[in-house]
């Protein structure tokens, strides 16, 4: 009857209970097989940068892992929770075990704990963030403000990441891989989907800065602008067509007339550098 009731009582406090449990210590750093660690889940960062990570790996071959990784135990083993770099590396590098910390977390605090590493280490390129502050506020229910109090940041800047996910794709890929930073992204957002493709091009081709594609931007909106006002007459489609595909390659306004004799080409700019990019981009030298 006893043997009964204990069972009742074991099943009673649930799984848990029938399931041998280590002892660790809070705080405490343990050793554990990196055979029994599966990946976080919730971990933000897409992108992994193979060089990066050969490097680290020749370091912990050298020295070793310097900063215990974060895991939960789970039935199998280990969940990670931060450290997925590290973890990556260590298994490069032919390490059989990693140092952990041990920790009984919820799955919204594994991705909180998870952003805010990555965060703090300025390990997300600005997609992987974006969209991790995104996984918080749908998954979780988190609003924008209360993010913003989670990690650390600013509600603007909370707010203005999240607007890089409303972008065309090619122009997100361009920022996860570094060929335009958030600030570049946000100016190109300015414009309809279909045309930031073609202006993310001009901004990397011609190496612009945020504020040139700023400019940029308002350019090219500009003249969709005057077309409902004030339309150009005597413009032909295949004159516009051509004027259009100037003003994209050369990433400034440019206006069309024609004459009897042929025409003009009006090619404006704003500054004696864009001068001179507008004079390399023609010539292909300096002035």
């Amino acid at each position: 009857m006893s043997t009964r009731a204990g069972g009742s009582s074991a099943l009673g406090r649930g799984l848990t209970s029938l399931i041998p449990q280590r002892a660790h210590a809070d705080g405490a750093v343990v050793e554990i097989s990196l055979s029994r660690v599966t990946a976080n889940p919730y971990q933000p960062r897409k992108h992994w940068d193979d060089a990066d990570l050969a490097d680290l790996a020749a370091s912990i071959r050298e020295h070793g892992v310097l900063q215990p990784v974060l895991v939960t135990e789970t039935i199998d083993g280990y969940q990670l929770i931060a450290g997925e770099r590290r973890v990556r590396a260590s298994r490069l590098a032919g390490l059989e075990r990693i140092p952990a910390l041990v920790r009984q977390l919820a799955n919204r605090d594994q991705l909180e704990v998870a952003l805010v590493e990555n965060l703090q280490r300025a390990d997300l390129d600005p997609i992987d963030e974006a969209t991790a502050y995104r996984q918080l506020i749908d998954e979780f229910g988190m609003t924008q403000e209360r993010v913003s109090e989670r990690v650390g940041k600013a509600r603007a800047t909370v707010a203005n990441s999240l607007r890089l996910l409303d972008l065309h794709p090619d122009v997100q890929t361009a920022i996860a891989d570094g060929r335009l930073s958030a600030g570049h992204g946000r100016a190109i957002g300015g414009l309809p989907a279909a045309g930031q493709p073609q202006a993310a091009r001009t901004v990397i081709s011609q190496g612009m800065s945020v504020r040139q594609a700023e400019e940029l931007v308002r350019r090219l909106r500009e003249p969709k602008q005057a077309v409902t006002t004030t339309p150009a007459p005597g413009l032909d489609p295949d004159l516009e067509r051509v004027e259009e595909r100037l003003r994209q390659h050369l990433g400034t306004k440019v206006s069309l007339t024609r004459s009897r004799a042929g025409g003009r080409i009006v090619i404006e700019y704003y500054s004696d550098e864009e001068l001179g990019r507008l004079f390399e981009r023609l010539i292909g030298g300096t002035a």
